[in-house]
């Protein structure tokens, strides 16, 4: 076996796979996460997801070892009994101690991969090497423990990775003993990977260490696969989401629901590094830019986002009542109509419409009228807030003044709960919701994949990230122009925060600009892109992982040639014009309603612009620095040797190792588009001591105070005028401001906002 890596650079796939088939038959695999079967955040989707694709490389050689949740067991897990003596005693033993087995291994395998995620299950990894157990150990962090807590702090985080007192930080945020853990588990491992590039330079700064491969997160796309029903589902559940709406506006239905667009924004409540804050600002300002071009287009942006509740708004609960008392009403004039033209039809006369509905029928409609009558604003949140007056969205909401006040463009929905088909308020799945809006919102600052981007992409819906999280850099790099294929990247790491929510806002305007054929045709380039995403793809990365660590651990069986590795990581290599998928300009959404458009031939084009790299582009140069896309001011954390002369990315030492391999300022013209893409082809610029702060929105003017009735957001009394986003220097609470509306212009809105 001992030249059973010796072809590991090489660039085929049938070499490597036939390694992998030479390695599974004398190894077992075993994964432990504190996420086995049990869900807690992104760390369950990537392992369930990913179990298809590993049981059918690995067979009965696969584990998984989790804790034990007896609810999760017995939805999720089936008990076995393992077969092979040496196994079973082993887990006799663990379940004397309390450890529950739930596969099985048929053979007795010689080498042992373990593969630890996140620091909770880095412990075992710590004590294995302690003890020099015989066994190969990967680790993988998909968010650095400091890095969650220093961006929920609010702080300048990419522009000082390498000034932070790491162990200061972690001291005085009480999480000393859980980052020493990390940091130990990933200089103990034999191979460390991470989920990003993004979060790689994270972890060199922060956790001392550069991870040796990255392994993206994929999905399982027979799960959410539809062929060409995918529209269909779009049309099915948009029609369902229409439903919701006309309940919960019920009184102020004064738009056009074919003429509405549904944006949303979901995940874990982290108002800024989720990006809710960038998001209300855009929508502020695209309120404004409808009303002023006086667009019949109307926005309905729902946030789903867990909060603390204790139960449902009564006044959200009425408008789906109300909603179906008319819709039954409407039902029985309709049977008693229909009744009344059958007989007249049958006995051979011309129905009378005067006598079609009765004076009974014309009661029940006036009552049914009368009872849906509102005099106060549709509710901003569904559920009842048990944090009202502190809530971010909402006071943030109280301060831009998106009321849903009639003459609005663009209206709210703060749902503080996960979706669910058994809700009496909202009966959708999330994968429902999803496939029924137009486009999701997720401008995050950490982000160190996405998940949410990415199910939106297979579902064929666009989406909105950002060049700071795992998702939009991997698409950045995969395509030439994201916005052609429905995935809009902002830039969140060399912008402020002012200038990011210009940018966002021309995105969402330029969305709604587009025509329903050009909507339809950006969502089969989007749902093309499913490939990119899907484990049999990316689970190469996990696989090279693997077949690195074994050779860590055990070199003189395994052996691996280092020498004739690629220059670097890399995701895709656009070289020429004709191979990117900026030549397919046939179908690009940007075009006008009458270009020639044949789906056939392009999804040939667009398959094969988007290209699938050897072997080669799988190791990281052992050599290259991480740390080349923050600028040559930072000072280097770690000993790194110089680079090759014949690297290919020498000719440039700038180079930005996020930046897209063949972007459009070096590979040919423009496409013809009118999202600004700002490609990140150059160093970061931390912001110097003697400038004026960067622009921060809403610390400048009085706050926008709601109708003065009102005491609650969830209910506002009595309809007013309505109001432009604008500044204030606090945000205050609607019941207790007593100021007056202020209508005036957005938070420095730029020209070329204006503009466009």
């Amino acid at each position: 076996m001992s030249s059973l890596l010796d072809k590991l650079s090489a660039g085929t796939l049938d070499q490597i796979e036939s390694l992998r088939t030479q390695v599974h038959d004398d190894a077992i695999l075993v994964e432990v996460a504190w996420e086995v079967a049990n869900k807690v955040g992104g760390i369950y989707t990537v392992i369930q997801t990913k179990a298809k694709v590993t049981t059918d490389e690995w067979n009965d050689n696969y584990f998984l070892m989790g804790p034990y949740f007896e609810h999760n067991v017995r939805t999720q897990v089936e008990l076995e009994v393992p077969q092979n003596p040496v196994i079973k005693r082993t887990i006799d033993s663990m379940n004397s101690k309390g450890c529950k087995f739930l596969s099985q291994c048929e053979e007795s395998c010689p080498f042992i991969i373990t593969h630890f995620h996140e620091w909770l299950a880095g412990v075992g990894l710590i004590m294995s090497r302690f003890r020099r157990l015989p066994i190969a150990t990967i680790f993988t962090t998909h968010a650095t423990l400091l890095g969650r807590y220093l961006c929920a702090g609010n702080v300048d985080f990419y522009n000082n990775l390498s000034n932070f007192d790491v162990d200061r930080e972690a001291g005085e945020r009480q999480i000393y003993h859980r980052y020493c853990m990390e940091r130990a588990a990933v200089h103990c491992t034999h191979v460390f990977t991470t989920v990003s590039q993004i979060t790689a330079v994270e972890a060199e700064y922060l956790l001392k260490c550069k991870p040796h491969v990255i392994t993206p997160n994929g999905l399982n796309l027979k799960r959410f696969s539809a062929m060409h029903e995918f529209q269909n589902l779009h049309s099915r559940n948009k029609t369902r989401i229409q439903e919701f709406i006309r309940g919960h506006f019920y009184g102020h239905l004064d738009f056009d629901l074919d003429k509405t667009l549904h944006f949303f924004i979901a995940g874990r409540y982290e108002f800024t590094n989720k990006g809710a804050d960038v998001f209300l600002e855009a929508l502020a300002r695209l309120n404004y830019l409808l009303r002023t071009h006086q667009s019949a287009v109307t926005v309905v942006a729902f946030f789903i986002m867990p909060a603390r509740t204790n139960n449902f708004n009564v006044e959200s609960l009425k408008g789906q009542a109300v909603r179906k008392q008319l819709w039954d009403t409407a039902n029985t004039v309709k049977e008693k109509f229909g009744k009344k033209m059958y007989e007249s039809l049958l006995v051979g006369e011309i129905p009378n419409m005067n006598r079609m509905v009765d004076q009974e029928d014309i009661s029940m409609m006036k009552r049914a009228l009368y009872s849906a009558q509102r005099h106060t604003l549709p509710p901003v949140c569904t559920h009842n807030m048990l944090d009202d007056s502190t809530d971010p969205i909402l006071n943030t909401i109280r301060r831009i003044g998106l009321f849903n006040h009639s003459n609005d463009r663009v209206k709210v929905i703060f749902h503080p709960e996960f979706l669910s088909s058994t809700s009496p308020l909202l009966p959708l799945d999330y994968e429902e919701f999803v496939r029924g809006c137009h486009l999701g919102v997720f401008p995050s600052y950490y982000e160190p994949w996405g998940y949410t981007p990415a199910e939106c992409t297979v579902m064929g819906i666009p989406s909105v990230s950002t060049n700071l999280s795992g998702f939009g850099c991997f698409m950045e790099q995969h395509i030439t122009d994201p916005s052609a294929y429905g995935i809009y990247i902002l830039d969140r790491r060399f912008k402020g925060l002012d200038e990011c929510c210009n940018q966002l806002t021309s995105f969402l305007y330029s969305f709604c600009q587009q025509s329903r054929r050009q909507r339809i045709i950006q969502r089969n380039r989007t749902e093309r892109l499913s490939d990119l995403l899907d484990w049999n793809y990316l689970g190469r990365y996990y696989s090279q992982a693997r077949l690195l660590a074994l050779a860590k651990a055990f070199p003189d069986q395994f052996t691996i040639d280092e020498s004739g590795g690629s220059d670097g990581y890399h995701y895709t290599a656009t070289s020429s014009f004709n191979n990117t998928p900026k030549f397919s300009l046939e179908s690009s959404p940007h075009i006008s309603d009458t270009e020639r458009y044949t789906e056939e031939e392009e999804t040939a084009k667009d398959r094969s612009s988007i290209k699938i790299e050897t072997i080669d582009d799988l190791i990281p140069e052992l050599t290259r620095t991480l740390k080349a896309s923050f600028g040559s001011q930072f000072s280097s954390t770690t000993d790194i040797p110089p680079k090759n002369s014949d690297s290919s990315d020498s000719s440039d030492p700038n180079a930005n190792i996020m930046s897209p391999i063949g972007s459009p300022n070096a590979t040919g013209p423009i496409s013809a588009t009118t999202y600004p893409i700002h490609h990140t082809t150059y160093p970061i610029r931390p912001t110097p001591t003697t400038a004026a702060a960067p622009p921060i929105f809403g610390i400048d003017t009085p706050p926008i105070v709601p109708p003065k009735a009102s005491t609650n957001i969830t209910a506002a009394t009595q309809p007013t005028q309505p109001t432009q986003p604008i500044q204030a220097k606090e945000p205050t609470n609607a019941s207790t401001s007593t100021s007056s509306l202020n209508p005036a212009n957005p938070t420095r809105m730029s020209k070329a906002s204006k503009k466009s």
